[in-house]
């Protein structure tokens, strides 16, 4: 009875979510609320205390200030909210999570943000634990890896500022969900996790459950298993769940890899799901036909 009135739950919750914003300068909007307008005036993130830092690239001095909107995985049929700003992770919640999973012997820990790392760039936050000789005694590198969008949701910024209000049910981006986790975080996991390796410790990816699924059913994540303090790279998932009358952070799961790992997912998808030699010269005969570039009756030669 309890997961069958969870699904109701998140069935409810799922039609509420749109291709639109669902979350804009650290609040939720429905469609409503006369004073919608004051956030986006203030530009104000509470995530970090301070102004947006998500600018308009043709205006750097407007804040987009969108935190998680509306769209589909893998072809899905359900709008789910994609975060697709890092500092929405930046919440208590996190943190606390962060420290019951890995660091609950640990002791007076403090939180260092943008550490530099060398030849793997920064971190995003490192962990430390100071000790009674006001010494660091121990650390753990964080890493927060968000979505990012095709196309401009801008519109909808536009138009909750206007009218308070979206004036429509759908606006006109995409999750960039390859650039973001395929590339740019399993890129990072790789540099860094070769560094955190090569000194014996661990760094751990605070990543939503959705980008997760999207790097599983794209890549080969045969290495990759449930939770193994032994290797470097942790996978910490967060879901967005609906809670009365918002969209909360909720601890997911925890994945662990090596570096051969990360190699295995950076080279794509398994071998057994590639595209025969024949499945692609079609591919190129029907793209170079479509371009003008080639004849409408190309052959292909017995040779290939």
């Amino acid at each position: 009875m309890y997961q069958k009135n969870v699904l109701i739950v998140l069935s409810y919750a799922y039609e509420k979510c749109r291709k639109i914003p669902n979350r804009s300068f650290c609040h939720d909007y429905e469609d409503k609320s006369e004073g919608v307008k004051s956030p986006f005036k203030q530009q104000y993130c509470k995530y970090i205390k301070s102004t947006c830092v998500k600018p308009r690239k043709s205006q750097p001095d407007i804040k987009v200030g969108i935190c998680s909107l509306g769209a589909t995985v893998n072809n899905g049929k359900v709008y789910k909210p994609v975060i697709i700003c890092p500092q929405r992770f930046k919440e208590d919640y996190m943190f606390e999570t962060i420290r019951q999973k890995y660091l609950n012997n640990w002791n007076n820990v403090k939180w260092i943000p943008e550490v530099y790392i060398g030849v793997g760039g920064s971190v995003d936050y490192v962990a430390v634990e100071i000790d009674s000789h006001n010494n660091i005694s121990n650390f753990l590198c964080v890493e927060l890896q968000a979505g990012g969008t095709t196309g401009t949701p801008y519109p909808a910024v536009k138009d909750l500022m206007e009218f308070g209000k979206y004036k429509r049910n759908s606006y006109n981006y995409g999750i960039n969900w390859a650039n973001e986790f395929s590339k740019t975080m399993m890129q990072q996991a790789y540099k860094k996790g070769k560094i955190v390796e090569h000194w014996n410790r661990k760094i751990v990816f605070v990543v939503q459950d959705l980008a997760m699924e999207y790097i599983f059913a794209s890549s080969d994540c045969s290495k990759v298993t449930r939770r193994n303090p032994k290797y470097p790279v942790d996978f910490c998932t967060f879901k967005m769940v609906w809670h009365e009358t918002e969209w909360k952070l909720e601890f997911d799961k925890i994945r662990s890899t090596t570096i051969a790992g990360i190699n295995t997912i950076l080279g794509g998808a398994k071998p057994e799901d590639y595209l025969t030699e024949e499945e692609f010269v079609q591919n190129i005969i029907k793209k170079g036909i479509k371009d003008g570039i080639l004849d409408k009756n190309i052959g292909i030669s017995p040779v290939i």
